[in-house]
């Protein structure tokens, strides 16, 4: 799928045209940005142990970043570029728009499939069941129900996928600048001036500090949770009172990508030297950086809530690395370190959900005994290999890299027989 899962071919198309005779321009740069994101989230997710990580490896605890908090936007920041190579391809092939309509949503659609699918593995409660001590099969079937999470990060790309190729499929440049704006300064509103409800009558930038008490975090569980239904709660497990991943702070996720929509459709502007859009791509992203640090002051930068700050900055740091890969790569051609970086970024679904699957099942499902205690299949594989010979933090990071490499050997091998998985 071109916005997260096949080579990316640029074009230099404009939405205008149905043909184009120039010939098409390949950016080795997105291929190696894509796949340095994909990498950074198999790192930080799959660490030994979550209780000894070294701070850049971790997200922040609520308001303010740290590098891990850089790599879901990058991820949809490249979804936003790809797509515009991708619809200028088309339209270039002289596809209809009512064929592109339909790809779009099929595509995000399947997406969304795929991260909701990956919440209920194994479908079944592989735990013990609170009041049923020997349930049956078809018991821990249904008990998973009731607490299967709806939304993710999958989920969130298809839907910022399909509301940004929607938008940006026939908006000029400056209509998606307005709409972007639109986006980031109502979600400003909306999160910090009106009151939240059951706050008695609270403005929400009085309670940003407090996570279960924000505007999304209302919408959160008014969508997600549906315990007053005797249906179970769906939203993420680890807080069952907001969503870092929800519908409500996914709305400005939508100009995250629609952000990288502009940035594609400067790349493709072969009339002017790659020298010139590199420059500008850098220029336009330290400015994004300053502008989202300066929004900082007023509306903190912060992932959960996906703040119009952490838009700009997210956005503005994305702009920076890509035009610093594109200098190094396609400009100075220095290619030599790119390989491993093009192999996570020619297949990065596979990577995802492969990863995620593997680290669902040795973290959480399968068991083994290690001396005299149950423990999860990961922690047995940490402590023998990584804690005996090392300190807890450096053991961590050992087991998350070798992971890594695991999932590169995998890649590599899937590669040389030419299986890339496309939606």
């Amino acid at each position: 799928m071109p916005p997260i899962s096949s080579p990316v071919p640029a074009s230099t198309a404009q939405p205008a045209p149905r043909a184009s005779t120039a010939p098409r321009e390949r950016l080795l740069s997105l291929d190696v940005f894509r796949g340095l994101t994909i990498a950074g989230m198999l790192l930080v997710n799959t660490p030994g142990t979550w209780s000894a990580i070294y701070p850049p490896l971790e997200h922040a605890a609520w308001n303010g970043w740290t590098p891990t908090d850089l790599i879901f936007p990058f991820f949809l920041f490249i979804v936003g570029i790809t797509t515009e190579l991708s619809l200028s391809a088309r339209r270039g092939r002289g596809d209809a728009e009512s064929d592109i309509r339909r790809q779009i949503v099929r595509r995000g659609a399947l997406i969304f499939l795929f991260g909701f699918l990956l919440n209920g593995v194994p479908f079944f409660t592989w735990s013990a069941i609170p009041g049923n001590p020997d349930p049956t099969f078809v018991q821990r079937v249904v008990d998973r129900l009731y607490d299967w999470r709806i939304l993710g990060v999958l989920q969130r790309i298809g839907l910022a996928y399909i509301a940004a190729g929607l938008i940006s499929r026939r908006a000029s440049v400056k209509q998606l600048v307005i709409v972007v704006a639109v986006i980031l300064f109502g979600y400003w509103f909306v999160l910090t001036c009106l009151p939240v409800p059951g706050t008695h009558g609270t403005i929400g930038a009085l309670l940003l500090d407090r996570p279960e008490t924000t505007m999304a975090a209302w919408w959160d569980r008014t969508l997600l949770d549906w315990t007053r239904f005797g249906l179970g709660n769906h939203t993420w497990g680890n807080s069952l009172t907001w969503d870092p991943e929800g519908f409500f702070s996914t709305i400005p996720a939508v100009a995250t990508c629609l952000l990288g929509n502009l940035a594609g459709r400067w790349i493709v502007k072969q009339e002017r030297s790659l020298l010139d859009r590199v420059s500008a791509l850098f220029a336009v992203g330290a400015l994004g950086m300053m502008v989202g640090l300066m929004w900082n002051w007023v509306f903190p930068i912060n992932k959960n809530l996906w703040t119009s700050s952490y838009v700009v900055f997210t956005a503005g740091v994305a702009s920076v690395a890509i035009a610093t890969i594109m200098w190094i790569v396609d400009v100075q051609g220095v290619k030599r370190w790119t390989g491993p970086w093009v192999v996570f970024g020619l297949n990065p679904l596979t990577a995802y959900v492969g990863s995620f699957f593997m680290a669902r099942m040795i973290y959480s499902v399968l068991s083994v005994q290690y001396h005299g205690q149950t423990v999860p299949l990961e922690e047995a594989i940490f402590r023998s290999l990584f804690l005996s010979w090392a300190s807890p933090v450096n053991a961590s990071l050992a087991f998350a890299v070798v992971f890594v490499l695991l999932w590169y050997g995998i890649l590599v091998v899937l590669r040389r027989r030419n299986i890339i998985w496309k939606v």
